[in-house]
């Protein structure tokens, strides 16, 4: 039904129709319907037609026909038309010899009454009555329209005048949908695209880091258009909606109240609404009876700059920000009453001054056409533009083209007929009268580059209820060392904030993901920065390495303390008893074996990797040789002692040298195999995630390493079978069953230290390996030595040549 009403309105006056009738000439116009004569008309060359919402319909789309609609007035952009005609029609620079008219209706903001409106203007009208010739119209048509104020009347009006190729100036209508020249290609604008506002709009919240918006418009392609444009732009900051909600027009209170209810449950505190100030009075006093008073308001440009609810909501509504169209102020001078009135209030001058730009635009186009010079035209064989009669699809092509200057500003369109935005950024504040002052606290401007096109003057800034910025989140930024985590379910901006894993950082303000360190640095403490790793080995300054380096030391003084008791008590039977020579050698090998571990400390290089192995091999190979010769001579004593046997010139001290040499050549030819072929180096180990890097000495080739050390078991192991063996012989000074022993623990040490250094890393290795060798040089020097000393300096009486004798025939006899 509402489409036919529209058709019916559309087609209905298309307007003098001649009429073969019975009672009237054919040459006489009849007019079908109501002649609709209420029109503002001044003759001229050329008639400007003009369309605006004198009158505010809140009639549904659907007329009933039985009672007129109730009307609101509105005469401000009307009159700045009509200025606008005058004073160009007083200039000599432009239109000198084109005398403007106008012929300005009113739309009633309805979709109907504007199509039928538009098509009276762009037809002319005859004076009132019918009958006249169709020649003789008073009223001469328009071939372009200065109109519409609202985008869903616009499009509906193009819809009809497209057709026709009449062009339509609109002085209000923004939304980004008319820019589409494939639906509406001849329109044009003075009001910026909300796709301009949109896109200030989106800067504007994340200039501010309110990541969380209510979204809210009336129902209205306006709204709908800006919303959507709103919502896509957004995606690119990150910006998300807490909600979007339209609301009808005739709001209800259970509509109202569903709106409120949604503002009051969202954690957003900023709300944007995309709307004319008419229809958010209904919103903003059921915000107030259910006492939602904590929400800052952005306003879209439909109400940016509107004062008409200051009086009954400015409570509210103080600190609400939104953007205008940026036009010179007044200089004050002007001569104007005292008293405020809606038509005296120069503040509220922005969409007249649009209305202003769209009359000069088409006197500039028209003043092209009239200058041009005939053969350097754009059309056909360099023709120009006709003016008697202006033909609409002419004058559209020079609208495109023009570009001018008026009060100081340059009017410049896009490929679609969109003037290049640039917005002032109002801030709402009250005055010490109480009334509201309009504060200019920013701009974007559209032609300057991405990053320099919003400026804000943040500290003039009043807000809606406390001096510091307002926050609107969803959740809290993530700090650096933290990652967003989004929460299942719910927009992009809500999220947990994860510490990053150990190794990893983020510096920077809610970081989507950790950054992994490189091998050689490690996370803070607030995981923020990769910092260098410390270096970690085992050093003399630290208690561990202390310890250690003191009983090395000690163990060193104890086994040369023991020399020199050996070196005093050198003639003694005990100590010449038990093969004087290698006891000597063994203890300065013993006291090497204590100061090897000194090597273990300190930072690592390489040549001290290398003389740490090597001198650990030979000092312990050197102790385990003379161990063995020492077993042996203790066997060969023992044989020599029998009736007949000269086993003794086979080993005699020659012998015994040779033999600790040629096993000692054997540990040091596998050593010089190793170090030769791939020998230990001073490495950084970064395997191990931590905030050290571990400078060790890495062996080089496994299996060298591991040979040293099987040959100083081989060779343990041979020692211990021998003492074994030889610890029941009859010998009072018999030092076997404390070899025996001293290699049950040396064993002891190795075989425990074997686990026990795999599984360590780090100082705590080298540590494991200093200590396995302290622990079996102490085993060599107390158990071989400790019962020599204790005899020679606290029991000297059994330390005799002729005690010894006797001992020593008594259990050669008990073993015949």
């Amino acid at each position: 039904m509402a489409r036919l009403y529209l058709t019916l309105l559309t087609f209905w006056p298309l307007l003098y129709i001649g009429v073969q009738s019975q009672s009237k000439s054919r040459d006489t116009c009849i007019y079908q319907g109501d002649e609709d004569t209420y029109s503002f008309y001044e003759g001229g060359d050329m008639v400007l037609g003009g369309i605006f919402p004198l009158h505010s319909s809140t009639i549904p789309l659907v007329s009933t026909f039985t009672t007129k609609p109730k009307l609101i007035k509105y005469k401000l952009w009307m009159q700045t038309m009509i200025f606008a005609v005058r004073e160009i029609n007083q200039r000599q620079d432009l239109l000198p010899n084109l005398y403007l008219g106008y012929h300005i209706r009113d739309s009633g903001d309805d979709i109907p009454v504007s199509v039928k409106r538009s098509l009276l203007l762009v037809n002319g009208q005859p004076e009132k009555g019918s009958g006249r010739s169709c020649e003789d119209i008073q009223k001469l048509p328009s071939p372009v329209i200065v109109g519409e104020a609202s985008s869903g009347v616009s499009m509906a009006v193009l819809r009809t005048l497209g057709s026709f190729k009449i062009p339509l100036v609109s002085y209000f209508a923004s939304c980004s949908c008319l820019s589409n020249k494939r639906e509406f290609p001849t329109f044009m604008r003075t009001m910026p695209s909300d796709l301009f506002q949109i896109k200030a709009l989106v800067k504007l919240v994340h200039y501010f880091q309110w990541t969380w918006v209510g979204v809210i418009g009336v129902e209205s392609d306006y709204a709908r258009f800006a919303i959507q444009l709103f919502l896509k732009e957004s995606e690119r900051f990150h910006i998300c909606p807490a909600y979007v909600h339209i609301y009808p027009v005739a709001l209800t209170q259970n509509a109202v109240e569903e709106l409120v209810n949604i503002l009051k449950s969202s954690s957003a505190t900023v709300i944007i609404n995309f709307s004319v100030d008419s229809y958010l009075h209904g919103v903003l006093k059921e915000c107030r009876r259910q006492n939602v008073t904590h929400l800052q308001w952005i306003a879209s440009e439909a109400w940016a700059t509107s004062k008409v609810l200051w009086d009954d909501f400015g409570d509210l509504l103080k600190g609400t920000l939104g953007f205008a169209e940026n036009w010179p102020p007044c200089n004050g001078s002007e001569s104007l009453d005292n008293v405020y009135t809606l038509y005296s209030d120069v503040s509220q001058l922005r969409v007249s001054y649009n209305v202003y730009k769209a009359v000069y635009l088409i006197a500039h186009a028209l003043h092209d056409m009239t200058t041009c010079e005939p053969g350097k035209g754009p059309f056909q064989n360099g023709t120009c533009g006709s003016l008697y009669p202006v033909l609409p699809w002419q004058l559209l092509y020079y609208l495109k083209q023009t570009h001018f200057t008026t009060l100081g500003e340059e009017v410049r369109f896009d490929d679609n007929g969109d003037p290049i935005a640039s917005y002032d950024l109002m801030n709402w504040q009250r005055g010490s009268n109480g009334s509201l002052q309009l504060v200019r606290v920013g701009f974007y401007d559209a032609s300057l580059e991405d990053d320099n096109d919003l400026v804000i003057d943040e500290p003039v800034i009043m807000w809606h209820r406390r001096e510091k910025v307002p926050e609107s989140l969803c959740s809290q930024s993530c700090l650096p060392g933290s990652r967003k985590a989004r929460q299942k379910g719910k927009p992009v901006c809500c999220f947990d904030c994860i510490p990053c894993a150990e190794g990893e950082i983020s510096n920077q303000t809610d970081s989507i993901d950790c950054l992994t360190c490189s091998k050689e640095t490690w996370p803070n403490q607030a995981q923020n920065q990769c910092i260098p790793k410390t270096l970690e080995f085992l050093s003399f300054q630290e208690p561990l390495g202390i310890i250690l380096w003191a009983v090395s030391a000690f163990g060193a003084c104890a086994a040369l303390a023991v020399l020199v008791v050996f070196i005093l008590y050198r003639n003694t039977p005990v100590v010449r008893g038990n093969n004087i020579e290698l006891s000597f050698l063994l203890l300065l090998f013993l006291c090497a074996c204590f100061l090897i571990g000194l090597t273990f400390i300190g930072k690592p290089t390489n040549w001290l990797c290398q003389i740490r192995y090597s001198a650990f091999a030979i000092s312990f190979t050197l102790c385990i040789s003379c161990i063995l010769s020492k077993t042996v001579v203790v066997l060969m004593a023992f044989k020599a002692t029998l009736p007949g046997s000269n086993v003794m010139k086979w080993f005699g001290p020659a012998k015994q040298r040779s033999s600790v040499i040629l096993c000692t050549f054997v540990q040091a030819l596998i050593c010089i195999v190793w170090l030769t072929t791939n020998p230990p180096v001073a490495s950084y180990n970064n395997k191990f995630m931590s905030a050290t890097m571990i400078v060790e000495c890495t062996v080089g080739s496994e299996i060298g390493y591991w040979c040293v050390l099987g040959y100083i078991g081989f060779l343990s192991s041979l020692c211990f079978l021998l003492a074994f063996l030889a610890r029941k012989l009859p010998d009072n000074f018999n030092e076997a069953k404390f070899i025996t022993f001293s290699m049950l623990i040396f064993f002891a040490v190795w075989i425990t230290f074997i686990p026990v250094y795999v599984s360590s890393r780090g100082k705590y290795m080298v540590a494991v390996h200093v200590f396995a060798i302290l622990a079996s040089a102490f085993g060599l020097l107390l158990c071989i030595f400790a019962p020599k000393c204790y005899i020679v300096l606290l029991k000297p009486e059994r330390n005799d040549k002729k005690l010894y004798l006797i001992h020593h025939i008594l259990m050669i006899i008990k073993v015949i």
